[in-house]
Parts: C-alpha cells; sequence; structure tokens
C-alpha cells in the first residue's frame, strides 16, 4: 500500500520523480475552469491536466481533434489562476507540434507565456521525437503519452486497448525509454494491458501514470467528469465513479424548476 512520504506545498516536475522513488503514488485529475480546478487543487490532487478533452466534454465535440491552441490557453489561464498547489500539465491540441518542431515550439511557448502553465504533454513516440528535443531545449517540461493516443483516434479507428500485440507492446517499451532519454520528466500510459504497463513502469526511472493501465503503474489519472458521473453515458472498465452527479444535478435542476412555479422560490427569507 502507498504511504505518503513527503508533503508538498507546491508539487513540481522534481515532486513527481521524488514520488516514484519514494513508492509514493501520484494522484492526477482534469481540469478546464477556475471552479472545478480549484476544489480540485484543494483536495489534495497532485497534478491537474487541462486536458485536450475539453473538447469532448466542455464543446461536445466526438474527439478531441477540434480544440484548438487558442481554446487550451483559455482553458489553461483559467485553472492557473485558480491553482496553488498542483502542477498544472497542459495538452498541445492536434496540430501544434505533430509535423514542424518549430511549430511545435511555438505552441509550447505560448502555452507557457500566455497561460502561465508549469509544463505541456504532447502525444506520440519516436514520430514526434524533434518536437519533443526542441521544446525541452528551450527550458520547457514536456509530460509524454502513449498507448491509446486520442489525437491519433482516425489511424486506430477504436478507442480499444493498444499494444495487445508483440510488435505493438515492443515499440511502446522502445517509445518510453526514448522520451526519458529525450528529457520528459513523466509519460501518461493509456488503455494499455496492465502487465505491459508495469514493466514499462519498472524500466524507467520517470513516472508513468496510468488510464486503464492497471496499478502497477506509478499514478492514475482520470477525467474528473467521469469519475464525478457527470458523464454518464461513458462506461469504460477502467472508470471507477465516485458520484453520480448527473442523477444529483437532474434532481437539483428539476426541483429548483418546480420550486420557482410554485413561487416556493425565493421565500421571505430569500429577498430584500
Amino acid at each position: 500500500m502507498s504511504v505518503a512520504k513527503k508533503q508538498y506545498k507546491r508539487v513540481t516536475v522534481k515532486s513527481l520523480v521524488e514520488m516514484k522513488s519514494n513508492g509514493e503514488k501520484i494522484s492526477m485529475l482534469t481540469a478546464y475552469d477556475y471552479t472545478m480546478a480549484k476544489i480540485v487543487d484543494g483536495a489534495g490532487i497532485d497534478v491537474i491536466l487541462v486536458g485536450d478533452s475539453a473538447s469532448n466534454v466542455m464543446a461536445g465535440h466526438e474527439t478531441t481533434l477540434p480544440i484548438t491552441l487558442d481554446q487550451m490557453i483559455y482553458h489553461a489561464s483559467s485553472v492557473i489562476r485558480a491553482v496553488k498547489r498542483a502542477l498544472v500539465v497542459v495538452d498541445i491540441p492536434f496540430g501544434s507540434y505533430q509535423s514542424d518542431p518549430k511549430e511545435a515550439l511555438r505552441s509550447a511557448i505560448r502555452i507557457m507565456k500566455e497561460s502561465g502553465g508549469h509544463a505541456v504533454k504532447v502525444e506520440g513516440g519516436k514520430e514526434i521525437k524533434e518536437s519533443i528535443k526542441r521544446i525541452l531545449n528551450a527550458g520547457i517540461p514536456v509530460m509524454g503519452h502513449l498507448g491509446l493516443t486520442p489525437q491519433s483516434i482516425y489511424k486506430f479507428g477504436t478507442y480499444t486497448v493498444r499494444a495487445k500485440e508483440e510488435a505493438e507492446a515492443i515499440q511502446l517499451k522502445e517509445d518510453a525509454k526514448m522520451l526519458e532519454k529525450a528529457g520528459c520528466f513523466a509519460i501518461v500510459l493509456e488503455k494499455v494491458p496492465a502487465k505491459l504497463a508495469k514493466e514499462v513502469a519498472a524500466s524507467i526511472s520517470i513516472p508513468v501514470i496510468g488510464i486503464g493501465a492497471g496499478n502497477g503503474v506509478d499514478g492514475q489519472v482520470l477525467v474528473t467528469h467521469d469519475m464525478l458521473g457527470m458523464t454518464h453515458e461513458f462506461n469504460p472498465r477502467f472508470l471507477r465513479r465516485y458520484l453520480n452527479m448527473y442523477e444529483e444535478m437532474t434532481n437539483a435542476f428539476k426541483q429548483y424548476a418546480a420550486d420557482v412555479k410554485s413561487v416556493d422560490f425565493p421565500n421571505e427569507k430569500e429577498q430584500y
């Protein structure tokens, strides 16, 4: 069982490496706005990911692809204003880093300067190696992302588990070591077999944070709206719902509407 070894007033990229070496698991959740980020940070979550999942959760798109760099900066700026302790990592959105290392650097610089984020996250392995190097050379911390990479969903054609076949598993291991060697401070590993994820985490010195990757990794991440039960139609095996906010909020809204129509709200104590 993981036991906290040290209290961090402010979580940094160095803190995460220390947590791994001390056997302390890393907690990570998403946030896209000031109010949610303030609650998540106040609860003591170690890392807040301003994910391109905002494309799905906040804007209703089917994939993460439509969200723009300007929109990611807007969400990240809102989160940063709320956070006092957590490390804030910001996704660089699709089309802003993959093909051109110079564009990757420009995108990362804009995120850091305009949002105040602490680090950026990119999806992929050897194919984006030069973009990662360019960003790291500018002194910007980079978190990698392997396994199921949602920005490549049309290449995969499905959100199914990745690296079940030996060739893809070998490539994933190689990419993880490449990301470590390049200088990434951590890697998100999404939807891969638990045994493989455990092997990857044991083979590198930087933290591996899993989502649908079992409990043999160094930490876990979930989309906050999913774990709170606000998104009720998404039911992957790896998701644990800690609340049923969809039902709670629906009932509250219905009660409010009923109270307004029956003139129960506002009552005499709720007016001037």
